[in-house]
């Protein structure tokens, strides 16, 4: 990668369900017309969601993911062969990292900064986005990936100000401007809606308690991850994934392209699962494509341009019967 020179990097993160994706796709839209920019997310679930919701196109965007565990960590090997050939092949005018959610970003800026990459990138901004309606919840706001977020953040985002109370946002806007050191940057805003001037902030170097943190598995964190799935399970049989790790457990299932689904038969499930921190899904459904994107009770639904097969992920705190859940979804097809 020797002809690869300071290439502008940042890291956008953010506790789960603060908008992230959202916000990358708001950025990739305001991408200059003339420039490559390459995109590694990182997908804590086996089965992966993310790359099928970022506005892809031929116009100089190339996503890559990586899914089962955090790069920093249970993938940390993964993450520099991976970020190195994306690279390669790119060649990109901008980088940009968004980790999952309960990722730690300490080991992923000591990776962007080794003697791999320490003159191939130029690490801009860290950019955390922040709800504010969990400065209510102790087990955000004490978290010890929430807090290592805000401190190595360069700025910070308070999103989903439209869903808050006036008195969350104050409190949380206080709190975050209380930080020392200071941030570069504050912003308020909705949909994850800010510019791209934002990504050329300085990063100011920080420490952090968590940097020589260890995510802990039940599973076998050698086993190499699902990357890139090509197969297509039989109509009606999906294929599922699941797995435990940092004491949150994760189930995933890929359905057929030509399974159709109810759109008010997936709300009602999906609505209905208990005690779930999140929930993503793309579904070919009898109203065209859909994006299901639901954090605790509150679910969105989009079209999306997506079409390669049906998928879902849920992460939660606590076992769940997934079996059972696997053929509620399945009830929900139609043809």
């Amino acid at each position: 990668m020797s002809q690869l020179k300071n290439i502008p990097t940042n890291i956008i993160t953010g506790f789960l369900g603060t908008g992230k994706t959202t916000a990358l796709n708001h950025l990739l839209a305001q991408k200059p017309k003339d420039e490559t920019w390459a995109v590694l997310v990182n997908e804590f679930g086996q089965i992966g969601i993310d790359q099928a919701v970022l506005t892809q196109s031929d116009e100089g965007v190339k996503v890559k993911e990586l899914v089962g565990g955090c790069i920093c960590c249970t993938l940390g090997p993964s993450l520099t062969s991976t970020l190195a050939t994306l690279l390669r092949q790119t060649k990109p005018d901008r980088l940009i990292i968004e980790p999952t959610g309960i990722g730690h970003p300490a080991g992923i800026v000591d990776t962007l900064k080794n003697q791999h990459f320490k003159d191939v990138l130029d690490l801009r901004s860290i950019i955390c986005l922040v709800d504010p309606r969990s400065i209510e919840k102790r087990e955000i706001t004490e978290h010890p990936t929430f807090q290592d977020q805000i401190n190595l953040a360069d700025v910070i985002v308070l999103n989903k100000t439209d869903l808050a109370s006036s008195a969350q946002v104050s409190a949380t806007d206080q709190k975050m401007a209380g930080l020392y050191p200071p941030k570069q940057k504050q912003i308020l805003t909705t949909q994850g809606q800010f510019n791209l001037s934002l990504l050329d902030i300085t990063h100011t170097e920080k420490e952090t308690e968590s940097q020589q943190h260890r995510h802990l598995s039940n599973e076998d964190s050698s086993a190499t991850p699902m990357i890139g799935m090509q197969f297509q399970p039989r109509p009606k049989i999906p294929f599922h994934k699941g797995n435990v790790n940092d004491g949150l457990h994760t189930m995933g299932w890929i359905f057929n392209p030509d399974d159709k689904f109810s759109t008010s038969k997936l709300e009602v499930v999906l609505q209905n699962i208990e005690n779930v921190d999140r929930v993503k899904g793309v579904f070919h459904t009898d109203q065209g494509w859909k994006f299901f994107n639901q954090v605790g009770r509150e679910l969105g639904i989009e079209t999306i341009a997506y079409r390669r097969d049906n998928r879902i992920e849920v992460i939660s705190q606590q076992e769940h019967d997934w079996k059972s859940f696997e053929q509620q979804l399945v009830s929900c097809i139609i043809n």
